[in-house]
């Protein structure tokens, strides 16, 4: 199904790659997203869906001194989040806190809680403990994984213990395992590793082609999607690693962000350099367990897993965000700073 979007609309004052839901907020439907300009000062906004579902209201502009690359919202403290960011000469990463009268002060500054310094090479991303409250990240840059600990009320990280992909891979980014959280998988440029984290060791690898964007099943265990650049987007069942069980072909150009939703089973959104968000349905089990390959001669198969194509963007999208509040609410970020926010109840309605 292919059409226009008729979501609701957010224009940034620069480009823009990165958006985040406000999983803590559970009071509203916000995201958090951030602008990448080189030469401007760089904001930060934090914006909210109305009641009623019709309009973004912007809760909170503050400004950022650099480039965002990566942003996450804290998943336990609506007002703390953390960015990767660029001065156009090397990469830094830190965690921030929003303050608490922002709604009342009028040019509110962000405070930062702590600096993630240990890094010297280019910083991809960070990632925050995947469900509940606890003090541990993760950042990865191109050749290492740091584990951190953070204390909010030290305002200090400390590296916990980090280790090295290996001389022949460039790590690019990864997800936390929410069903492990002692397992964590990192996209390099031919395949995804997968680390336990109390040794820091590797403990499998699956090979793909220029990945773009990993993410976990929030429901089921052992499964994973990745983007890939022209190959699309493939569904991985971990303890049959050798092929993927579900290839969906992607968008017309580069597959770039891709997001499981965190309550429907099989809910997927990718996003692509062809200005294209594409809501795709792919179950991958059946009532008694098994994976979808043993349905393969069933009829239901046939049917087409796109299940609409929003296609109201003039730019490439990089950034993909579900509502955790609201599950059947996403939010995206195209390259010219609109962010747009959907509802995909129209398009189940019809299913």
């Amino acid at each position: 199904m292919q059409g226009a979007s008729s979501g609701v609309g957010y224009g940034l004052k620069y480009q823009a790659r990165c958006i985040s839901d406000v999983k803590a907020d559970t009071d509203h439907t916000s995201f958090i997203t951030g602008t990448l300009s080189l030469r401007e000062e760089n904001e930060v906004h934090l914006i909210r869906l109305s009641s009623g579902g019709t309009e973004l209201i912007c809760e909170g502009l503050f400004s950022h001194p650099n480039e965002i690359w990566d942003l996450s919202s804290c998943p336990f403290d609506q007002r703390i989040f953390s960015t990767v960011f660029s001065t156009g000469e090397s990469y830094g990463a830190a965690v921030w806190q929003i303050p608490e009268l922002y709604g009342q002060l009028n040019s509110p500054q962000l405070e930062k809680i702590a600096s993630l310094d240990a890094h010297s090479g280019k910083i991809n991303c960070i990632l925050w403990w995947p469900s509940g409250r606890n003090d541990k990240l993760i950042s990865i840059d191109e050749e290492n994984l740091f584990l951190w600990s953070l204390d909010c009320s030290k305002k200090a990280a400390q590296v916990q213990s980090k280790e090295s992909a290996g001389m022949l891979h460039y790590l690019s980014g990864g997800a936390w395992d929410p069903h492990d959280v002692n397992a964590v998988a990192a996209t390099c440029e031919s395949s995804v590793q997968f680390w336990d984290l109390r040794t820091m060791n590797k403990t499998n690898s699956i090979d793909c082609t220029h990945v773009r964007n990993v993410d976990y099943d929030t429901k089921k265990k052992h499964i994973l999607v990745t983007a890939e650049d022209e190959s699309g987007i493939h569904v991985w069942d971990l303890r049959m690693p050798k092929v993927p069980i579900k290839e969906l072909p992607g968008h017309a150009h580069w597959t770039w962000a891709i997001s499981c939703n965190p309550e429907y089973d099989g809910l997927i959104l990718s996003g692509g350099t062809d200005s294209t968000v594409n809501l795709w349905l792919a179950s991958t089990s059946t009532g008694d367990g098994m994976t979808s390959e043993s349905l393969v001669e069933s009829p239901t198969q046939l049917v087409d897993p796109l299940l609409n194509s929003y296609s109201d963007y003039e730019d490439s999208v990089y950034g993909l965000a579900w509502s955790s509040r609201e599950p059947w609410i996403f939010a995206s970020l195209s390259y010219d700073g609109r962010v747009i926010v959907e509802s995909v109840k129209p398009v189940l309605s019809k299913k």
